[in-house]
């Protein structure tokens, strides 16, 4: 299908849909013609973040796809992450499609970079657009190898546009002085009138419609970026916040469930959370097969190292080092083991995120586990009146008791827990000291609370060897 005959079609589709015509933001389109320009509108008016980013770049896709005529964003923002920030403006660079901007209120920090990426902006009487300084989330500015790169993104995209390089660098930096314009030690923010006249603004507008009759655009259909409930709660997931909630649950889940064995809810909660973390961010691509099954490696080795092997060794640390690996892979935009398309505050955010994470989850779990099964917070669960030996209470079968000093073998292997034969009968059982090989004679030493406690009996056998 060509573009003029997908185009028709698209028209026709937004008239029976009732999408949008002109002189109101949402009216019935009243007449289709193949004259008509198509425009692509979204919004951006929250905090720039991945989630942005990931709308951004479906809305992108769309307009391109619909050969629409113009890609119109309505912003308000007051700034948010510099690399989803950087994402966007390098998409709407690259765009094939002309990209206006109208900015409602605010194109703050990494709204004004964004802002300065596009072909032509337009503001509300009462808007403004710069303080683009790189903060933190305490709201101090970070050190200057960060300021660098927000001044050499704003320069850039501003000379790519024909806008003046300095006057962006300044929104960044206080120490740039510009006479007339900007005092040094103040970083700087347009007003609307102060943006037109030094070139940053195309004009005033109350409206997205009268945008378009300053442009003489008289014909025209607006369709709007519909948000569907997935891509919301995608949107959601992928948020660095909710990345790092989600590890903090996996590896919880998984120390709780070593710690407590059979008990089946952590290992089920760690389980879900793994699938909230690792699918959203399949679908997005960022996510790779490879990238999945290096968590899933690192995980086994993990539990092979506590399980199978004595000690802390090669194993344990490779798996830690995997399951690192993984999840940082995971939320990084390169294909295969080519990083050249992500930057090293990628690579130094999705590290900090992951290792960040980790640390306050074990850190966490140990603390509740503690708070957990040393304090009576849960007692109302569970009896807690204690049945004293003094007063006739035992926990004691005189089939166990009884069992003191008899030999066997180990029926499994013992790391200190596991299993023993004596007679025909299996039993729980603990070496009292080192791990038990299976099949080794032992000797029954001691017994508490149903449990047989033993220690290896040396044989002719070890006396040879």
């Amino acid at each position: 299908m060509s573009a003029s005959l997908f185009k028709k079609f698209l028209l026709t589709t937004a008239f029976m849909a009732g999408l949008s015509a002109p002189g109101q933001e949402e009216p019935i389109l009243d007449t289709v013609s193949p004259n008509q320009t198509l425009i692509y509108k979204f919004d951006i008016k929250e905090n720039i973040a991945p989630p942005v980013w990931r709308t951004t770049k479906l809305a992108m896709e769309e307009a391109h796809k619909m050969d629409a005529d113009i890609i119109l964003i309505h912003m308000n923002t007051y700034g948010g992450t510099v690399d989803a920030a950087d994402s966007i403006r390098t998409r709407i660079l690259n765009s094939k499609i002309p990209v206006w901007v109208f900015i409602d209120n605010n194109a703050a920090s990494a709204g004004a970079l964004i802002a300065i990426a596009c072909d032509s902006i337009y503001m509300n009487p009462v808007a403004s657009i710069g303080a683009a300084t790189v903060v933190d989330q305490g709201g101090k500015p970070v050190p200057d190898k960060y300021q660098s790169y927000m001044r050499s993104w704003m320069r850039s995209t501003a000379e790519a546009n024909g806008r003046d390089p300095d006057i962006a660098q300044a929104m960044v930096d206080p120490d740039i002085y510009i006479p007339g314009i900007s005092d040094t030690g103040k970083v700087l923010t347009l007003t609307t009138s102060e943006a037109i006249k030094y070139g940053f603004c195309e004009g005033k507008a109350e409206n997205v419609n009268e945008i378009l009759e300053k442009n003489r655009v008289t014909e025209y259909t607006i369709i709007k970026q519909e948000i569907t409930g997935m891509d919301k709660v995608i949107g959601f997931l992928i948020n660095p916040l909710i990345s790092g909630i989600l590890i903090m649950v996996i590896v919880g889940g998984i120390y709780f469930e070593l710690q407590s064995p059979g008990i089946g809810f952590p290992i089920v909660a760690s389980f879900v959370a793994a699938l909230l973390y690792f699918a959203p961010l399949y679908l997005e691509g960022l996510a790779d097969n490879w990238e999945i099954i290096i968590f899933v490696v690192g995980i086994v080795l993990v539990l092979v190292e506590i399980f199978a092997i004595p000690g802390f060794g090669v194993a344990g640390i490779s798996g830690i080092v995997l399951i690192i690996a993984g999840l940082m892979l995971s939320l990084l935009g390169n294909v295969g083991w080519d990083f050249s398309g992500v930057n090293i505050e990628n690579i130094l955010e999705a590290f900090f995120i992951v290792t960040i994470a980790i640390f306050l989850a074990l850190l966490g779990s140990i603390w509740l586990s503690k708070k957990l099964f040393t304090t009576t917070i849960f007692g109302h669960l569970a009896l807690d009146k204690i049945q004293d030996k003094a007063e006739g209470y035992t926990s004691a079968d005189i089939t166990y008791t009884g069992m003191l000093g008899q030999e066997g073998e180990a029926f499994t292997v013992l790391r200190p827990s596991g299993k023993v034969i004596i007679g025909d009968d299996v039993y729980d059982a603990t070496a009292v000291s080192g791990y038990i090989d299976k099949g080794r004679k032992i000797k029954v030493v001691d017994y508490q609370t149903t449990q047989l406690f033993v220690m290896k009996v040396d044989t002719k056998e070890d006396d040879e060897l």
